[in-house]
């Protein structure tokens, strides 16, 4: 009733508006939503209350839930680099910058994000690996990082706390001589095993710039550009 006051109804509007606000937060709980946004509710020349337009966003954790619902999934209609990050439980967001990053964890990722700016470059993206990637799950980070045709240069930047260093080291190696990864590749890794991956990649086939702290290699990839 307070929000619908808010908005200066009164009588029979404030009275739909209460419904439709009822009937929309039912909705976001039902639904395992993660947004529900109106824009606009309008009232028509008969005086009736609607919602004439919505954005609505799902939990995506909760797609065994609601199977009709993430049925209705367009993937055409969505970038395919949001598709394939979604397959591989890697959380993406595509930017416009041409550093492309790939990271384990959201704060280190920001971070990441924060230095190469600092630096005077622009990330192309967010993209962070998780705290339990895989051999596979990095491989398939790398395609979506060269599918980005602004990329011009790839900054890996782990921490091994859960996911073990010699992994993503593994994941890169694989990746870059399946995927072809043709950019400059900078690779700062930090954590559990990293003395094994620092070996493997030392003495892989793969040109790789090895940074000694993450300053250091915000610095290499803003001048690899």
């Amino acid at each position: 009733m307070a929000v619908a006051e808010r908005l200066g109804l009164t009588g029979k509007q404030l009275f739909d508006a209460c419904h439709q606000i009822e009937r929309l937060y039912n909705l976001f709980i039902s639904c395992d939503a993660t947004q529900v946004e109106i824009n606009p509710m309008v009232i028509t020349e008969e005086g009736l209350v609607y919602c004439v337009d919505a954005k609505i966003n799902f939990d995506e954790n909760a797609s065994f839930r609601q199977e009709e619902i993430f049925q209705m999934r367009d993937e055409s209609m969505e970038d395919a680099r949001d598709v394939a990050a979604s397959r591989y439980n890697l959380n993406y967001i595509g930017l416009d910058g041409d550093i492309g990053c790939m990271v384990n964890g959201a704060g280190l990722a920001m971070a990441t994000m924060d230095l190469i700016q600092l630096h005077g470059g622009n990330p192309a993206n967010f993209l962070d690996v998780g705290g339990g990637a895989s051999e596979k799950q990095v491989e398939e980070a790398f395609k979506i990082l060269s599918s980005d045709m602004n990329v011009k240069a790839i900054l890996v930047n782990i921490f091994g706390g859960i996911v073990k260093c010699d992994t993503i080291a593994a994941g890169i190696i694989n990746a870059a001589n399946n995927v072809k990864v043709d950019t400059p590749l900078i690779v700062r890794l930090e954590g559990t095993n990293v003395d094994k991956a620092r070996k493997m990649i030392e003495q892989s086939n793969v040109q790789i710039l090895a940074a000694a702290d993450l300053d250091d290699a915000a610095k290499m990839a803003v001048a690899a550009i």
